[in-house]
């Protein structure tokens, strides 16, 4: 495993983290770094921690000890309310959207950070600027446009597509103009040719942000990250490029030859 980067360099790391979970080791001084601009991914065999190493990052669990750093600074405790306003966007398996609202007020809630009263306090009556309304649907649009999405903009998410309606959710995520954007098993429910587009939009963001995902779709994740982490049995036994990583003994042998062996041949 190499990991050249210092913590205080990258723009956010993990350094020693652990988590127990009753008599479950979940996590075992767990170590990783994301850079600006970059695509990190983070794959295991079924059961290796990906998911409480995403829910970490997010803030969803509390390490029971580790380092956490965000622009290279010590971050006590990772709360996911306070993600928006440090630059953290996230999605999530379970989208989240909310049913009774058109695509585009889904979208706006995501705007939220940017806007002077926030959108909640819109919905409830509270008066505010017409003009901060205006500025909030106007990115919404945007990026619905961006993700080629605007035609649903006035639809609810329950009438669309399982696949535009995660599209949705990453509008959400992306119309807060995040530094780092956070993805959990982004091509879950995508077709082949929808997961090559995910992939190219991954790359497209990187001119404005660092990504990083958790996903077992080996093609995807090899075609777009610049540098993996694989995680085993809750610990990390390899981190590097694409081309490292699928050649590195520990992690054939984790994967017992399939999938990640079988790109190595390639």
């Amino acid at each position: 495993m190499n990991q050249r980067t210092r913590a205080e360099d990258a723009l956010f790391a993990l350094r020693g983290v652990s988590v127990r979970f009753g008599g479950i080791q979940a996590l075992t001084g767990a170590a990783l770094e994301i850079r600006p601009h970059e695509v990190l991914g983070v794959i295991g065999p079924n059961g290796a921690g990906k998911t409480t190493l995403f829910n970490v990052v997010c803030g969803f669990v509390t390490p029971d000890s580790g380092e956490l750093f965000w622009q290279g600074r010590p971050v006590s405790r990772q709360r996911p309310s306070e993600l928006a306003g440090k630059g953290i966007a996230r999605t999530l398996q379970g989208l989240g959207l909310f049913e009774q609202m058109s695509v585009l007020e889904n979208v706006m809630v995501g705007a939220d950070c940017h806007g002077r009263a926030g959108f909640w306090t819109s919905l409830l009556g509270v008066r505010r600027a017409f003009r901060d309304d205006l500025a909030l649907a106007d990115r919404a649009h945007s990026v619905l446009a961006e993700l080629g999405i605007d035609t649903y903009a006035h639809r609810l998410p329950g009438s669309l597509p399982y696949p535009v309606r995660k599209r949705v959710a990453l509008a959400r995520a992306l119309v807060s103009e995040p530094q780092l954007l956070l993805l959990d098993e982004p091509a879950s429910g995508l077709s082949n040719d929808e997961m090559a587009e995910l992939g190219e939009l991954i790359r497209s963001l990187t001119d404005r942000m660092a990504v990083m995902f958790v996903e077992h779709h080996m093609d995807l994740v090899m075609s777009v990250c610049d540098r993996i982490t694989v995680l085993d049995f809750g610990k990390v036994i390899a981190h590097g490029s694409p081309h490292e990583v699928k050649h590195d003994p520990a992690v054939l042998a984790a994967y017992l030859g399939n999938e990640v062996g079988q790109r190595a041949e390639a």
